[in-house]
């Protein structure tokens, strides 16, 4: 693979790539292997870059010292991060690995691909697996660096690449594109909503190329897309992380909320409304991607359960519920708010350790939590939240 390049607008470009050329060698590969044999911490890493500096150039110690700690900050996101190569918004910006494997499956049939706005490769990879991809970025340091992280991966002979805005890029060949729209600038991050392209932009990407995937911030109001376009919200775990707008012909549903590494998938489907009462003596906690993909009513309906408030994402029952999209627990006591109250009856019941959990009531809940002096011996979640529109207080444990 070779990358077609035109002068960068990077501060000292070529000097950048000239030393992430330098990583690349020899010796600086032997740096780095180097590096990831040693307990690097901040009590040592003067010591022991000093002692490099004896036998590699000084740059060079410094660059592969970076390199090393954002290989170490990249093992939550990456199964091969201690061979891969990394700048901090690099890193930052790239979407997990399970993710990216989750989210080129539904690129299978597609034979021709483009990643646009690459960054340092983490979906070119994955999508790269089964196909030809055309990666763009405008970023020639991202671009060397997608190169050789492909290259880790075993699938650089299915990549070509240029350096270039995508504005300027002809999809004349292409099938399906994915898209990473820059959501922060050198200046900053840009708000909520805002990206470089624009979403309107990619969206008319449609005149071009039917098959298209965005990604976007786990924030993004759900009116931004058109009608007939699927947004998903990925969590990991209990994490929410990004969301992706689909394009109608890779839609199969207006709203999906996805769970992972488990891959639990859930879509809205019609239903009665759900009723609205007082808590019972379970409380289910929703997964973040089950909220923000607005199914709470969805997960209500098939857990039995109700509403606590119109406007809290909070269910309950009267039996145990599970649900690998929400998090059970059994209520102990439920009472309006009283924070003068409170304290006592966390004493009641023994509670020393707790959790609070806040949602839909204002309150200083560090402050709160400082001033609780609990000395009791079980560990309890305390949510302070609103119920049927008044201030609400329940006390939980852990389901077992």
């Amino acid at each position: 693979m070779q990358c077609a390049r035109t002068m960068g607008t990077m501060t000292d470009t070529t000097d950048a790539i000239t030393r992430f050329h330098l990583l690349l060698s020899q010796q600086g590969q032997e740096l780095l292997a180097r590096l990831a044999q040693e307990d690097l911490t901040p009590n040592n890493e003067l010591k022991i870059s000093t002692q490099l500096r004896k036998e590699y150039p000084v740059q060079l110690v410094l660059d592969a010292i970076t390199q090393h700690q954002l290989r170490l900050k990249a093992t939550v996101k990456f199964s091969r991060a201690m061979e891969m190569f990394f700048t901090k918004s690099g890193l930052e910006q790239s979407s997990s690995e399970v993710i990216a494997q989750y989210r080129a499956k539904r690129f299978t049939n597609i034979a021709q691909m483009a990643d646009f706005c690459c960054g340092i490769g983490g979906d070119l990879i994955q999508l790269a697996n089964s196909k030809s991809v055309l990666a763009v970025d405008k970023d020639p340091l991202h671009l060397e660096m997608a190169k050789a992280n492909a290259k880790v991966y075993s699938v650089v002979d299915n990549i070509s690449c240029i350096e270039s805005d995508v504005r300027d890029v002809d999809l004349q060949t292409i099938e399906g594109v994915f898209i990473d729209p820059a959501r922060r600038t050198t200046e900053g991050r840009l708000k909520t909503g805002d990206s470089e392209p624009s979403v309107e932009w990619c969206t008319d990407l449609l005149r071009q190329v039917k098959n298209l995937a965005i990604k976007a911030a786990p924030g993004i109001d759900h009116e931004t897309f058109p009608s007939g376009w699927e947004l998903e919200f990925i969590a990991i775990g209990k994490d929410l992380k990004e969301a992706v707008a689909w394009s109608p012909s890779l839609s199969n549903a207006k709203r999906r909320a996805t769970i992972l590494p488990t891959g639990h998938t859930m879509t809205e489907k019609p239903g009665p409304p759900v009723n609205v009462q007082m808590p019972g003596q379970f409380i289910l906690d929703p997964n973040p991607s089950v909220t923000r993909a607005g199914l709470v009513e969805e997960l209500a309906r098939q857990l039995d359960a109700w509403k606590i408030d119109e406007k809290i994402a909070f269910l309950s029952s009267d039996a145990p519920m599970s649900s690998p999209f929400g998090r059970t627990l059994k209520v102990i006591d439920s009472l309006p708010w009283n924070q003068k109250q409170l304290p006592h009856k966390l004493k009641e019941h023994d509670i020393g350790v707790v959790d609070i959990r806040r949602r839909g009531l204002a309150g200083d809940v560090d402050q709160f939590h400082r001033s609780l002096k609990l000395t009791g011996s079980r560990t309890a979640t305390l949510i302070m939240t609103r119920a049927q529109e008044k201030p609400w207080a329940l006390i939980c444990l852990d389901v077992d």
